[in-house]
């Protein structure tokens, strides 16, 4: 091909080449571009007219880059990366310049260190988003949400009318017992065999829905569950009355890490299925921007191989993603 001046080629005509270069093959290529192989072949040759160099050596059985198109590779790998990059930096200038928004984050446990690497992202990808954490305990994190004193909040299912929720992890359900009992000598049980157990009773204002779930009420065979009196509200009291010998509790793999307390033992429960840690917030208000950003900034930092595989330390995020979008 006869030389010309060289001009600035267009990031598009630089991403054909790449994935042709990748196929080496005109119609696999244009394929995985969808456009036609005709459209893409004109592409090509407007590339070299503009560079000046003959980049792809066509016969009716092969393609091969020329040593001109290998050299030059590289180089159009970062000038659309560069590209990407800009595109990238711009959305993301274009996101932080039209939101400004506070919101409360309730959880169980703030202090959590995934907790507060989504604060702390947050902040870097939404600089207008303030976001304040507050306690919210299992008791009112529906009323929270449906009252407006938290916009979201971070629990374990399930929810009520009204809530939406996204998850992030599955968490094991496992149960808590005195340390004293016979069946804390195990690695595991079953639920037949914490028939017959009482169970810490939880508050009424609970929906009835939640407190059956994490009671396995029914249990398999059909048989009701037996409940104290307590009415418990925290965490902290329901550990206190199983020490004491005063019932039994299901709750979360996590808990044998966050609440090992004196007295107590956490085993696996092998036939109860899996509770999902989500993110709450009022159905009424899906559509409004500082909950679908803290949506994507919670999606991003959870975005983890840990939080795919079940009972891994979801909650204990030890870095932030990278700060680019």
């Amino acid at each position: 091909m006869t030389r010309g001046r060289a001009s600035d080629p267009s990031p598009r005509q630089l991403r054909l080449l790449i994935v042709l270069a990748e196929e080496l093959h005109f119609g696999r290529a244009a394929q995985r571009l969808f456009i036609s192989q005709p459209v893409l072949s004109r592409q090509i040759r407007a590339l070299e007219e503009t560079l000046g160099l003959t980049l792809v050596e066509r016969s009716t059985r092969r393609v091969e880059l020329t040593a001109a198109g290998e050299d030059l590779l590289p180089h159009a790998r970062a000038m659309v990366e560069a590209a990407d990059e800009l595109r990238r930096a711009a959305e993301a200038a274009g996101r932080a310049g039209a939101l400004s928004a506070r919101l409360v984050l309730g959880a169980y446990v703030t202090a959590l260190p995934v907790i507060r690497t989504i604060v702390e992202y947050a902040h870097e990808r939404h600089p207008g988003l303030e976001v304040e954490l507050r306690d919210v305990g299992f008791v009112d994190q529906t009323q929270a949400l449906l009252e407006g004193w938290a916009d979201a909040v971070l629990c374990f299912g399930p929810v009520p009318p009204g809530i939406q929720a996204m998850e992030l992890a599955a968490e094991p359900r496992i149960v808590c017992l005195p340390a004293g009992h016979p069946l804390a000598a195990r690695d595991r049980v079953t639920l037949a065999d914490l028939a017959g157990l009482p169970v810490i009773g939880l508050a009424e204002s609970l929906p009835r829905a939640w407190r059956d779930y994490w009671a396995a009420d029914p249990r398999p065979d059909g048989s009701a569950v037996r409940y104290t009196d307590h009415g418990a509200t925290t965490i902290e009291s329901i550990v206190a009355a199983v020490g004491l010998g005063q019932g039994i509790s299901f709750t979360a793999g996590a808990a044998g890490e966050l609440f090992p307390r004196p007295g107590i033992r956490y085993l696996e429960v092998a036939d109860l299925s899996p509770a999902g840690a989500l993110l709450t917030w009022a159905a009424s208000r899906r559509d409004e921007p500082g909950l679908v950003a803290l949506r994507g900034v919670v999606r991003e930092v959870c975005a983890t191989p840990a939080v795919a595989r079940l009972g891994a330390r979801w909650w204990d995020t030890p870095a932030r993603p990278s700060a680019g979008p």
